[in-house]
């Protein structure tokens, strides 16, 4: 891919360092005294933590400001973390709330706005253009992806196709049909959708697809290269979530595919130690921390997102990138001592001949001792005869590569559950 034409970035893509910095400060104290000033809850952080808005005085001084958490959120379900009148609201999103009460997101009209100009200017920076059209299928409903993808869309000027999620079958003929440029989906129904066009004899390199736009869960570069290469398209990461706005809060450019360009004039990006919360300098792996910087009805102030990346300066846009999601600091399994993610297990997988991505870790315990078995699907073409050697294979390099034993447990194609949203990688049944 050529250079982005630079007629098509917006005024903050083209600002210099300086007027980033400039721009950023100016919008975070706005932010910091709005939130002070409107929600319970930041200001007795503010104040047990010893600071007031007046005390940032420059972007560092951010550091001094408590972190807000996703129990912060759910401890004023549903509306008590809302910095304007419920009649100033229009739309409410949530998070899921398989691990307790969900995370309520609110936006007023401006913030309606901003989300769709940052999806826009996302969907532009992977590659789409106005008369494109886009196939959605996140997930629509409270679920942030569908409609966040869907605005932004028509923002550009782009036709939508808002296929949702499921019916598989059905999305494959609409592929076909429709003609679409662009996808919008997950990396794992991607997969998903790729075994059905060739269960169906179709080869999905043929269709009209050019770039697929992959969020909502951690993937890797291995399974990168294995959608472009089965599916003859540009692959690329978008990276959100519902409290800080929903999706387009970074994105990877087409022109480089080199980590996610973090859109800095709304969301200002911070890396922390997970354990002892201190800032780390760009170039350091740890959590990923987010300030708003525009947001009116839900100010988010330093929001821990659990997720492991490291903050990398720009190259196709002035603006600092993300690397790739790794996994996340509540994700992470202690295993007999060892830090496993599941994306470690996920690149051994993909490295296996005869294995397919879809996989999940089971643990469970044998008397005192922790133990994980990696279920995984064989590939349609592997012969029964290559599955116990796939399966040696695997247990060697998962013990070589991340450092445990595991046992491995091959099974039929499509025998795992399949998500049309987040995937759920782990099971863990030792406390049952």
């Amino acid at each position: 891919m050529t250079a982005p034409d630079p007629t098509l970035l917006s005024e903050a893509e083209r600002a210099t360092p300086d007027e980033l910095a400039d721009l950023q400060l100016r919008r975070l104290q706005w932010t910091l005294r709005h939130a002070y000033d409107n929600v319970e809850m930041y200001r007795r952080k503010f104040d047990a933590a010893g600071v007031r808005p007046e005390d940032c005085r420059c972007l560092a001084d951010l550091a001094k400001f408590p972190h807000t958490t996703k129990n912060d959120l759910r401890e004023h379900y549903p509306f008590g973390s809302f910095a304007v009148p419920m009649e100033q609201v229009r739309r409410l999103h949530a998070s899921s709330g398989t691990t307790g009460l969900p995370t309520v997101v609110g936006y007023t009209q401006h913030d309606l706005d901003t989300w769709a100009e940052l999806m826009a200017r996302s969907i532009r920076a992977a590659g789409g253009r106005p008369g494109h059209k886009v196939h959605v299928s996140y997930g629509y409903g409270l679920f942030t992806g569908g409609l966040g993808a869907h605005y932004g869309a028509e923002r550009l000027g782009c036709t939508v196709i808002p296929a949702s999620g499921g019916m598989t079958t059905r999305q494959v003929q609409l592929i076909r049909d429709f003609r679409p440029e662009i996808i919008m989906i997950t990396p794992t129904y991607m997969l998903t959708l790729l075994d059905e066009f060739e269960r169906q004899g179709i080869d999905p390199r043929e269709t009209s697809l050019q770039v697929g736009i992959f969020g909502a869960e951690p993937w890797t570069d291995g399974m990168r290269a294995e959608i472009e290469q089965r599916m003859g398209i540009h692959a690329v990461d978008i990276y959100g979530l519902s409290e800080v706005m929903g999706p387009g809060v970074a994105q990877e450019c087409v022109e480089t595919k080199d980590g996610l360009h973090v859109w800095e004039d709304h969301c200002y990006p911070e890396v922390i130690d997970p354990i002892t919360e201190e800032a780390l300098p760009d170039g350091s792996e740890g959590e990923l921390v987010f300030t708003s910087l525009t947001k009116e009805a839900l100010p988010i102030i330093r929001y821990r997102t659990r997720d492991l990346t490291r903050l990398l300066p720009g190259t196709a846009r002035p603006m600092r990138r993300m690397a790739k999601v790794t996994g996340r600091s509540d994700d992470m399994i202690i295993l007999r001592g060892v830090n496993v993610y599941p994306t470690q297990i996920e690149e051994v997988v993909l490295r296996t001949d005869g294995l397919s991505p879809h996989f999940q870790l089971v643990l469970d315990r044998e008397g005192r001792m922790d133990r994980m078995t990696v279920r995984v699907e064989a590939r349609d073409d592997c012969p029964a005869a290559r599955r116990e050697s796939a399966a040696h294979e695997l247990m060697r390099a998962v013990k070589d590569g991340v450092g445990v034993s595991t046992a491995v447990d091959v099974v039929d194609p499509d025998t795992l559950e399949r998500s049309v949203g987040k995937l759920r990688r782990i099971v863990d049944r030792r406390e049952s």
